[in-house]
Parts: structure tokens; C-alpha cells; sequence
């Protein structure tokens, strides 16, 4: 309730022009990662890395130079702003604004040619991410959020985002990117959850989260996500009406265990039955 607070009391502070301003340079942001995200994907020849020895975590010059090209055009234009990123280590800024990016969301899939990985921006202010954007290059839909703005665009035009009303877990749509969720601990819980549930599907990464804030997904479930991962799409959500949390009902912009529901007497019987996990 306090963060819900502050981001309204954020809101009447900022005029319409500075939000305005601001969600302008947010779609140029998620613009120019698109030149360079679409520049390499499905390319035979596109060299593929791992971050880490033992688990595969790829990562790809395409991840490299859209952010390279987000951060040059943010600091062109908000140059006292933070930004925290993916690839690179983080800018402190010195406006309480910090932009979150996550150029490639779902590097899996973009190496795998399926079109449901995502750019994903944030814009967090002291904590509390107050506008995000859900963008996918290939089939050119794009999710976007906040300061007042609820929007899905595609290649058949705009629409308001809104969530479903679905209010039982029996007639519930669940997703999660992994069916091997986080720790024996987090899958069970993710288990838990899904029994109850009418339908699970797994991957699509941020893309599944931009489907909630549509109206085409009701729950998803994850845990072991990070702060770039989850913001944007916290952002998004609760501009369609949906809720955000992590298991135990609490903010979800550090990433962690996650929980997305299209409306609060859903949330509540999914955190309900996680907290009992946790």
C-alpha cells in the first residue's frame, strides 16, 4: 500500500509534459535495441557465448550492442539518470530515476530462432518501477505502461491492454519460462500452484507477461529472475490492472520469486498456497 502510494503522489508531482517526455524517450529506447536485435537474429553465423563455466547462460553481440545503443541514447538525453543493465555494470545516477534494461530477454529463445524473446525497459524511480515496456521486434508487438499510458501496439494496430477476469485457479491459464523453476523448494511450489490450475505452458520468457497484461494469461509463476528481468513487467501489469508480487506479498522489483496474476482475488489464492511452500 505505501508504494502504491508513492507512485500516485510521483504521478501528481510530474506534469504531463515530463511523463510525456519521458515515455517518448522510452519507445526510442526500445527502437533503436530493435536495429540492432533484429540485425542478427536467426543469422547462422551469430557467435554464441556462455557467461558462466558450468550452466549455459548465452549471451551474443547482438545482446552487447543493443544495449550499448539504449544506454548512449539515454545518456544523450537524461545524462543525471542511472541505468542498470544486463550487459554492462550499472551507472549511478543523481535524479532518483533509473532506466533498466534488459536487451535481450529470453537469449535462449533469440539464439533458438522462436520469436518470443523481448527487449525490455524500465524506467524505476527510488524503487518502484513506474513505467515499463514489454517490446518484440520480429512479429513488431509491444506492450507498454504506465504513467497513465496502458497500450498494446502490433501489426493490426493499438489497443488498450487489460487483464482477464478470471478469479478461480481452476479456470486459470498458468505459465513459467522453465518447468525446472529454481530450487526443489521453488518447483514444488510452482507445482503446487499448478494443480489447480486449468492450464500450464512453459517459455516465452518476458513475452508471457506482455500475454497477462492482454488478457490471454492469468498467473505466472518464477523464481531466480533479476531486477532487469522483472521491472518492466511489473510496470506493465499493474497499468492493465494486474499484480506483481513476490511469494510472500511483498515488492517484486529486486526479482527473485515472482508472482504475476491478472487480478488481486486470484493473486490471493496463488500466494496463499506459495506462502505455505516459503
Amino acid at each position: 500500500m505505501l508504494r502504491d502510494n508513492y507512485s500516485l503522489n510521483l504521478r501528481l508531482v510530474m506534469n504531463k509534459l515530463e511523463k510525456d517526455q519521458l515515455i517518448k524517450l522510452a519507445h526510442a529506447v526500445a527502437d533503436v535495441a530493435r536495429v540492432e536485435t533484429l540485425k542478427y537474429f536467426r543469422i547462422s553465423s551469430l557467435t554464441v557465448e556462455s557467461k558462466e563455466d558450468i550452466l549455459f547462460d548465452p549471451v551474443t553481440i547482438a545482446d552487447r550492442r543493443a544495449e550499448k545503443a539504449m544506454r548512449e541514447l539515454i545518456e544523450l538525453n537524461r545524462p543525471n539518470d542511472g541505468i542498470l543493465g544486463e550487459e554492462y555494470p550499472p551507472k549511478i545516477g543523481s535524479t532518483g530515476f533509473t532506466w533498466v534494461l534488459d536487451p535481450i530477454d529470453g537469449t535462449r529463445g533469440y539464439i533458438s530462432g522462436t520469436p518470443t524473446w523481448g527487449t525490455l525497459i524500465a524506467l524505476n524511480h527510488k524503487g518502484t518501477s513506474m513505467f515499463g515496456i514489454i517490446d518484440q521486434p520480429y512479429i513488431n508487438e509491444r506492450f507498454s505502461g504506465g504513467f497513465d499510458e496502458k497500450l498494446f501496439s502490433g501489426p493490426f494496430g493499438e489497443k488498450n491492454l487489460g487483464v482477464s477476469k478470471v478469479k478461480e485457479l481452476r479456470k486459470a491459464v498458468l505459465f513459467s519460462t522453465y518447468p525446472e523453476i529454481g530450487s526443489k523448494t521453488e518447483l514444488e511450489g510452482f507445482k503446487q500452484v499448478a494443480k489447480y490450475c486449468k492450464l500450464t505452458r512453459y517459455g516465452l520468457d518476458c513475452y508471457a507477461y506482455g500475454l497477462l497484461a492482454l488478457g490471454h494469461i492469468d498467473v505466472i509463476v518464477e523464481a531466480g529472475l533479476k531486477a532487469y528481468d522483472v521491472q518492466a513487467p511489473i510496470a506493465v501489469i499493474k497499468a492493465a490492472g494486474g499484480n506483481v508480487t513476490n511469494w510472500i506479498g511483498g515488492p517484486a522489483e529486486e526479482g527473485g520469486r515472482v508472482l504475476a496474476t491478472c487480478n488481486s482475488q486470484l493473486h490471493s489464492k496463488a500466494l496463499n498456497i506459495l506462502k505455505l511452500i516459503t
